[in-house]
């Protein structure tokens, strides 16, 4: 089992920054971490995505530049994953999820929806223009 809890969403506005974080416990040793958002009417979205060493990360175009993705694992059944918004836009608008999933070799393997089986409850980001 694994337990994701983001934290960090609230107000922001355009050309701002803000970190979100998820607190990941239970069996996430080796597991790929990744960040999704769904906005209102539309499809859940990969954003960012993070082996477990930190070695290999990877973006969408959208956020590609202004986003950065890390994580901290504490121990093997610990870890917490940043996601560092800078330069938000309106269009980041959305609830942004915390996502578990199996561990990859290939960077684009991780942008796939079905490579991860945990998600959190999401956190609201609103970018006000």
């Amino acid at each position: 089992q694994v337990q994701l809890v983001e934290s960090g969403g609230g107000l922001v506005q355009a050309g701002g920054s803000r970190k979100l974080s998820c607190a990941a416990s239970g069996r996430i040793s080796s597991r790929t971490m990744g960040w999704f958002r769904q906005a209102p009417g539309k499809e859940r979205e990969f954003v960012a995505a993070i082996s477990w060493s930190g070695s290999i990360t990877y973006y969408s175009e959208s956020v590609k530049g202004r986003f950065t993705i890390s994580r901290d694992n504490a121990k093997s059944t610990e870890s917490t994953v940043y996601l560092q918004m800078d330069s938000l836009k309106p269009e980041d608008t959305a609830v942004y999820f915390c996502a578990a999933g199996a561990a990859v070799v290939r960077a684009q393997a991780m942008g796939a929806t079905s490579l991860y089986d945990y998600w959190g409850q999401g956190t609201q980001i609103t970018v006000s223009s």
